[in-house]
């Protein structure tokens, strides 16, 4: 072999170990770990390597359109915007080894709004436009990356998480399975004239809980249930009545592509047994509870019965164990953190409900009508196991004297509640946000003039309780009350600018902790070291923003990722933001709620603050992701209130 062939052959050698090398690469990292070799080998192909030195531009807005998608092989790249309310540049964002941008800009044929700078010494894989848009017409994991971002990556934990149960339960029992396919008979419906002895004969035949009556066009009139036949024998009813006097009527229906979460949560809300399925308005199936404990671990229904008829506090101080072990159950067969807080919080209000009943039989009746609120991630119906109480009591009273009295009835029933529901795994709030407390023990007017000195007087105490008090909803009693001190405080905040510019001040107290530097801003000293806060660093940018943009435009929603949807719906935020705020949220509430999963498991005091080193790579990266977007989301703030 000639020198000239050698050096030809070594040449030949080295392109094939930097293709191997640089495939061998990329397979670490999503979308490209997702894509097909050849998909993957054609974009290897195509790709030119360029370093940049620290401080050099990538790319920049004055460059026009984008030609290219860079990948980061070595190094960092920061984001950088002019700042909102100051001079210069601030850095919104960093990407780092294995990350691609900017493919929104690509796809959206325009310039990139953001300069893209090298953070120190960097190498980047070059993709021209023309094979990209080959690879985005083959290549599904890689269209569905590029034009979803942050949510594919969400997808690919979640598609993980679901194949684990898969292997164990089978994909069947999944509470996302819809309830067309729970429903496999045909279901039992009669006229609403067959008479009572017949309609039983039918149910009996068929060996089901239930008969629909429905009208000729097989529109549900009502519903006759085991329950209904019990009541109608002990009534003494004749067999020959028309089964339209005894039936329920409008059953609750929800449509077959509905989840068996839906049906789960309906029935435990509206303490039901069955859900009638609906099409276009024509009865097309029904779902029993017994057709959701063929999920074998749906057992939701069954046990809010059983808080519900709880005969004793140590009753239901004992079924909190069950509560845990539910959610165990949900978070280890890739329920979401939406659907798991749902549940927490329903079970709460069940709970809470039957020790006020179970105070109310003990204490006797105080002779006065109240409500109950809840306040905070309760009244948002947001809570975690990791919970403690912030609640207060609103009664009607004609003046000042009738409240004190009132409240002096009162008082005493609702610090024995307070300590019976810390009995039930409830903790006694340290800041005494608790009905108990002769301040949050007070009649609607009373409640109505203390939240329209919170937005008067814009104190930091006052705002920091704002933060609190105006997420409230009624768990026991009469909800017209706290419906009206709702609407009485959004007219209030929507005419008071200063207030709402205040509250968005508060909003950004808590950053999120990404660095300009580093991944992330951990702790450095202390029983804290290397650790950030789950719950205040990364869910609290969220739910502030969330609180400050629902109030201030009229939006009732208490909930946050609700509030997102409301805030989407009326033009306020953008869809594709709102979106990506909504999986980012979801993620972090997923990822500290599996921190105390296996907290409890190990008998360890739940806390939220993380190490991201224990994080596995994907996990680390969309954290990192989503805690961009709560800067995202608080960089929008600073903008629309010129902070």
């Amino acid at each position: 072999m000639s020198k000239a062939d050698a050096f030809a052959q070594a040449g030949k050698t080295a392109v094939r170990q930097n293709i191997h090398g640089t495939l061998a690469f990329l397979q670490k990292f999503p979308p490209f770990n997702q894509m097909d070799t050849a998909h993957l080998a054609y974009l290897v192909e195509h790709c030119q390597l360029r370093f940049y030195g620290e401080g050099d531009t990538i790319v920049q807005p004055d460059d026009g359109p984008v030609q290219h998608v860079y990948i980061v092989k070595q190094g960092r790249v920061h984001g950088q915007r002019p700042h909102s309310a100051r001079r210069g540049d601030e850095t919104t964002f960093e990407i780092s080894t294995g990350e691609c941008f900017p493919m929104a800009a690509l796809i959206g044929e325009r310039a990139t709004r953001t300069a893209h700078l090298a953070a120190e010494d960097t190498f980047c894989l070059l993709l021209d436009k023309s094979a990209f848009v080959k690879l985005f017409s083959l290549s599904a994991p890689l269209r569905d990356f590029a034009l979803r971002g942050v949510s594919s990556l969400l997808d690919q934990v979640n598609q993980q998480v679901q194949m684990r149960a898969v292997e164990t339960l089978g994909s069947q029992y999944s509470l996302d399975t819809r309830l067309g396919e729970l429903a496999m008979r045909q279901p039992i419906a009669c006229a609403a004239d067959t008479p009572l002895r017949e309609a039983v004969k039918r149910m009996h035949e068929q060996q089901v809980g239930s008969i629909v009556i429905v009208d000729p066009d097989l529109r549900p009139l009502g519903i006759f249930t085991l329950r209904d036949l019990r009541r109608a024998v002990a009534d003494g009813s004749s067999l020959e009545q028309p089964i339209s006097g005894l039936m329920t009527r409008a059953p609750f229906h929800l449509p077959p592509g509905a989840s068996a979460f839906d049906a789960a949560i309906a029935m435990t809300e509206r303490h039901i047994a069955h859900v009638c399925l609906v099409e276009q308005g024509r009865l097309c199936g029904v779902v029993s509870e017994r057709d959701l404990f063929s999920l074998q671990r749906v057992d939701l229904v069954h046990l809010a019965r059983t808080i519900r008829h709880a005969g004793r506090v140590d009753s239901l101080a004992a079924l909190r164990d069950d509560v845990r072990q539910l959610v165990d159950r949900m978070l280890a067969h890739g329920a979401s953190s939406t659907q798991i807080t749902h549940i927490i919080t329903l079970l709460n209000d069940h709970t809470v409900c039957r020790v006020i009943e179970l105070t109310l039989e003990d204490m006797g009746d105080p002779g006065v009508p109240f409500t109950w609120l809840c306040f905070g991630s309760e009244g948002r119906r947001e809570q975690t196991l990791h919970t403690d109480q912030d609640n207060g009591i609103l009664f009607e009273a004609e003046d000042g004297a009738a409240a004190a009295a009132i409240r002096g009835r009162l008082l005493p029933l609702a610090a024995e509640i307070n300590q019976r529901l810390a009995r039930c795994g409830f903790s006694l709030c340290q800041g005494n946000i608790m009905a108990g407390n002769p301040q949050l023990c007070l009649s609607r007017q009373e409640w109505s003039r203390r939240f329209a000195g919170f937005v008067r007087e814009a104190s930091p105490e006052n705002l920091l309780a704002s933060t609190i008090y105006f997420d409230l909803r009624v768990v026991w009693g009469e909800v017209q009350g706290c419906e009206q001190l709702r609407e009485e405080l959004l007219a209030q905040i929507a005419d008071n600018r200063l207030f709402q510019r205040m509250l968005a001040d508060n909003a950004l107290r808590q950053r999120p902790p990404v660095g300009r530097f580093r991944d992330f801003v951990v702790a450095r000293k202390g029983a804290e070291k290397d650790t950030l806060d789950l719950k205040v660093q990364g869910l609290t940018p969220f739910v502030d923003g969330a609180r400050l943009l629902a109030l201030a435009n009229g939006i009732k929603a208490c909930n946050t990722l609700q509030r997102l949807r409301e805030l989407i719906t009326g033009g306020i935020i953008d869809a594709q933001d709102g979106a990506a705020f909504e999986e980012a949220y979801h993620f972090i509430q997923q990822t500290r709620m599996q921190q105390h999963q296996l907290q409890a498991r190990q008998g360890l005091p739940y806390s939220n603050r993380i190490d991201p080193d224990s994080l596995n790579q994907l996990d680390r990266r969309i954290l990192r992701e989503a805690l961009r977007q709560a800067q995202r989301l608080q960089s929008s703030l600073t903008l629309r209130y010129q902070l």
